[in-house]
């Protein structure tokens, strides 16, 4: 047990706690339990949860890279045939890009690749990862799914790979916002609670996952164009199933797809290594070439033009 307050944990005083809790995930505990039962928010929970997680997605990915090829050419195949005048992709929530390397490489058409996770070490990963197993190149960044740093119709084809998985109750947002920076496309690969076996949803509501999220489609307003069991899943409990939401698929011409300030939604320019935004008066910081580009990111510097 900690010696500091559970609210002290997703404060600036983290040095001790981090320590420990690295050293609590190491023994096997789930830390998201961990500190969702001490007060953390959920939210928190998880993005603690995933960087402390980081360097284990692409060690299983190598170690498991017969069901890693199935389950990427599945997803590359729904992405292939919608793939025409594709310019752009995103995976929302891409981990170490183990998912996002391995479509890309298998795709019948060259999009300019994108990704984002809310933890900084597996954006990390991702990167050396993708450069590894990947073909073209990709543009991966630090962001937060629910303020994502983008403009309306960004991106072409927006994905996701089992990211929003442990949000439920948060599902209307989640969708909201995807579907937002979206253009022609969005396809969610998610746990599918329906058609779970009652043992399975047992543990989907203990972990906290989504549910229901076709009819939460349905009730912003999207247009569901399909809703199955994807025909490769590592675990039978947890069922991955593809909802397919068309949005605009017959958009096309050029679009560039540009930073945004996650705190007001303006452009951001690169300036001296870093995004500014002039409207905000933040500037965000680029770490190994990662953009950190979340709300809390952002730095205050009122003063910051007069410099550059």
């Amino acid at each position: 047990m900690s010696k500091y307050k559970p609210s002290l944990l997703i404060k600036r005083e983290w040095a001790m706690d981090l320590l420990e809790l690295k050293a609590i995930y190491k023994s096997g505990v789930n830390i998201i339990d961990y500190l969702v039962c001490r007060g953390v928010g959920r939210t928190d929970a998880i993005a603690i949860s995933y960087d402390l997680q980081a360097g284990t997605y692409t060690a299983l990915a190598d170690e498991n890279s017969t069901y890693i090829d199935e389950y990427t050419s599945e997803i590359a195949e729904t992405l292939n045939t919608l793939g025409a005048g594709t310019e752009s992709i995103m995976e929302a929530g891409v981990g170490e890009a183990t998912t996002l390397a391995n479509v890309r490489r298998q795709l019948r058409f060259e999009p300019d690749s994108f990704g984002f996770d809310i933890s900084l070490s597996r954006a990390l990963f991702g990167q050396k990862y993708f450069n590894r197993k990947g073909r073209g190149s990709s543009s991966l960044f630090v962001g937060d799914m629910f303020s994502i740093p983008l403009a309306d119709d960004s991106v072409d084809i927006v994905y996701t790979s089992h990211s929003i998985e442990p949000n439920g109750g948060r599902e209307e947002d989640a969708l909201s916002e995807l579907y937002r920076v979206a253009r022609k496309y969005l396809i969610l690969y998610e746990p599918s609670y329906e058609m779970a076996t009652n043992e399975g949803r047992q543990r989907m509501d203990h972990l906290g996952y989504v549910r229901g999220l076709p009819q939460v489609a349905d009730k912003l307003g999207m247009n569901v164009s399909d809703y199955r069991l994807t025909k490769v899943c590592s675990n039978s409990l947890n069922p991955t199933a593809m909802l397919l939401i068309e949005k605009n698929k017959r958009a096309s011409g050029n679009r560039n797809v540009e930073y945004r300030c996650p705190n007001n939604g303006e452009r951001l320019q690169l300036s001296h290594g870093c995004y500014w935004s002039e409207s905000s008066l933040r500037i965000y910081p680029v770490v190994l070439g990662i953009p950190l580009l979340t709300p809390q990111h952002g730095i205050i510097a009122t003063h910051y033009a007069e410099f550059i």
